[in-house]
């Protein structure tokens, strides 16, 4: 029995190094975003959860970091974004009871000011994003602008409502909400999706976008976290790798692209 316990340690060791170094490779690179190329278009899809060093058994709250980035090898203008859907780990947990809920109606042709005013208690998240409208006979112009995230709800689902507001050249406003659904099994147990709308006549185009969602709140005497998530890692393994979202991106011309966000973790073991 003693030489079998040896041979599995020799055999477990290697595995063990391997998995150390994999981990580390992320970890120095994680926030880094995966690119996917079809013809002359580029999409770049990063995003991470932090803290990494989360509990092996039981959700702790998260804040999650999602960054996106449209762009063509010529630098032209690239085919509107019609639809897009994000997939993530169902490590990852919602919880919205107790929450504010905000409407669509809210924040329709509102400031960022005005949004925070009439939906401060629903905010979950903020970011920003750059935008060009392509003028006839003009070159493209950028419009950069302010992203304020809230929970809402859309058609009797749970939804994130992205108040999108932009200053320059003129004052613009448009709301995107994000539908949430949830599945019941397999490896993804919320999906994030949403039509986007044609800006300026398909005129303007979306180039980046990014946000963090994160919100700490009271209900029923308790602190709650918007998000909250685990480490996958099996028993006996101090973290694991696991892919943190997988993207769909549809276009106008009839284009799919579709990525992976590959993310690590630590386990955080409990005190004794």
């Amino acid at each position: 029995m003693k030489g079998v316990s040896q041979r599995m340690r020799r055999r477990r060791l290697p595995l063990l190094l391997g998995l150390a170094a994999a981990v580390s490779a992320l970890w120095v690179g994680g926030a880094q975003g995966e690119r996917i190329k079809s013809g002359d278009l580029i999409v770049s899809l990063g995003g991470e959860i932090a803290p990494r060093t989360l509990p092996r058994a039981t959700a702790a709250p998260v804040r999650i970091h999602v960054e996106g980035e449209v762009r063509t090898l010529s630098d032209g203008r690239p085919s509107p974004l019609r639809r897009l859907k994000i997939a993530v780990n169902r490590q990852g947990k919602l919880f919205t009871r107790g929450l504010a809920v905000c409407s669509p109606g809210q924040l329709q042709g509102t400031s960022s000011e005005a949004a925070l005013s009439a939906c401060g208690q629903a905010l979950v998240g903020k970011g920003s994003f750059d935008a060009k409208v392509a003028l006839p006979a003009l070159v493209p112009f950028p419009a950069q602008g302010r992203v304020l995230a809230f929970n809402g709800r859309r058609a009797g689902r749970q939804a994130i409502l992205l108040h999108i507001h932009g200053r320059s050249p003129t004052p613009v406003t448009f709301v995107l909400p994000l539908t949430i659904s949830h599945r019941r099994s397999g490896s993804f147990g919320m999906v994030i999706s949403a039509n986007l709308p044609r800006l300026a006549g398909d005129l303007g185009y979306v180039t980046g976008i990014e946000f963090t969602l994160h919100r700490r709140y009271r209900h029923a005497g308790r602190m709650r976290s918007y998000l909250s998530a685990s480490c996958p890692a099996p028993d006996g393994f101090p973290g694991a790798i696991y892919v943190f979202a997988r993207g769909t991106f549809d276009f106008s011309n009839g284009q799919r692209l579709r990525t992976s966000l590959v993310r690590d973790c630590r386990v955080r073991e409990p005190r004794r």
